[in-house]
């Protein structure tokens, strides 16, 4: 654990921007809510405390922060960063050691990022350590002030900029690591001097500054992209598409094929086995488990709940939800199972449905190992499909078909037929 540090994520915001009802930080982002991405980041970081402020329809947040060893800080009112770390200040009395100041709007953040950045804090026994970044368009950002000797004085809000500071390319990212002790007497001193008539957590730098103490910078190498904030579905549609791009980079580093990454869509939290391939237009949602060797699409959907074991096929124009393809199983075209579970080596012929909603309730289906599903079967749950038996071409089965059977028409019945 690191005992020197404690993180405060900042996640108490509104997000008019987004035109939505849903708390900004809970937006989803590739099958989670975004400020997931952000916990788990402080989590990583072994963080001795970890402080969550929270306002905008606050319960909302309350079942993922019961996923972590968070505490929730209330902003009943919205009146800035600077005020936002104030409300922490009794949450943090017996803590004594360096405080980094997170934002639940952006989930690109790295690990090794803010890693670097805390160990530059403390190796440079700074009073605080801003992570900055260079960008071709700085619009929207506040913008890092340098003295003449390229120590860092200020950041100015982009509402407050003059236009020669607005020309400045670099960025304040809003990640900035403090000295606990000496950030709240700096909170003491700020005052809503600025456009939006707000307490801003970067005034303390100037304060700090002014002080004589230290300020550090740590300039983010690379694809600055990673601290991107999110503040409308623009940007959200962009973050989406980078973290995806992480998520299927990191499958195929583990030995999945990917044919098209372009045109493939993997929610975080998917397990997927070593040299199982996932063909262009695949749809696959969160807690979704995949074994080996299995191939899925193209043009496939697979929901939350489903379970696909190793060797199995799922072809193009299909659709699984809530339901288990056994080992070896086939479903090539045109089909849909939900609230299914399916045994080894079954044949799902083209066209079958299974109608699992009676209007009120889902109900379940079974289907028994070497089964064989004709071509636009409907299987009227609940239903059980025995071992080896089989459906005809356009069966409508309504009752339980026995092992070793075959039915047929509409409503399906029996045929004689001797046990494959």
């Amino acid at each position: 654990m690191n005992k020197q540090c404690a993180a405060i994520i900042l996640a108490a915001g509104e997000g008019t921007r987004m035109k939505s009802e849903t708390p900004k930080v809970m937006h989803p982002l590739c099958g989670r809510p975004m400020v997931s991405y952000v916990l788990d980041l402080a989590k990583a970081l072994k963080v001795a405390t970890m402080l969550v402020v929270v306002g905008h329809k606050r319960e909302r947040l309350q079942e993922v922060l019961s996923g972590y060893k968070a505490k929730a800080v209330h902003q009943d009112k919205l009146l800035g960063t600077a005020d936002a770390i104030k409300r922490c200040e009794s949450a943090l009395k017996n803590f004594s050691g360096n405080l980094l100041v997170l934002y639940g709007d952006q989930p690109l953040l790295c690990k090794e990022t803010l890693a670097s950045l805390i160990q530059k804090h403390e190796d440079s026994n700074a009073a605080a350590t801003v992570l900055t970044a260079y960008v071709d368009n700085p619009f929207g950002y506040g913008r890092i002030i340098r003295d003449n000797f390229g120590r860092v004085k200020a950041i100015v809000e982009e509402k407050d900029a003059s236009e020669e500071e607005r020309a400045l390319t670099e960025i304040n990212t809003g990640i900035i690591c403090f000295k606990k002790q000496l950030l709240f007497k700096a909170i003491a001193g700020i005052k809503p001097n600025n456009a939006k008539k707000e307490y801003y957590l970067t005034d303390a730098i100037r304060i700090m500054f002014e002080a004589g103490l230290a300020i550090e910078s740590f300039i983010l190498k690379g694809d600055a992209r990673q601290a991107q904030g999110i503040n409308t579905r623009i940007d959200l549609a962009q973050a989406q598409n980078i973290m995806r791009q992480r998520i299927l980079e990191k499958y195929m580093l583990d030995g999945v094929g990917i044919i098209d990454p372009q045109t493939t869509f993997i929610d975080y939290g998917v397990t997927i086995g070593q040299e199982s391939v996932i063909y262009p237009f695949t749809v696959i949602e969160k807690d979704v488990i995949i074994g080996k060797l299995c191939q899925i699409g193209p043009f496939c959907h697979l929901r939350p709940g489903t379970v696909i074991e190793d060797t199995a096929t799922i072809g193009n124009f299909t659709e699984v939800t809530r339901s288990k393809i056994g080992k070896g199983s086939f479903m090539k075209h045109f089909s849909y199972l939900g609230d299914t579970s399916t045994g080894k080596n079954v044949n799902i012929g083209c066209g079958t449905v299974v109608a699992n909603f009676d209007g009120r309730h889902k109900q379940q289906t079974i289907i028994g190992d070497g089964a064989f599903i004709g071509s636009d079967t409907v299987l009227r749950s609940p239903v059980k499909i025995g071992k080896y038996a089989i459906t005809g071409a356009g069966a409508v089965v309504t009752k339980d078909v026995k092992d070793g059977t075959v039915v047929v028409g509409v409503p399906a019945k029996e045929l004689p037929y001797k046990k494959r």
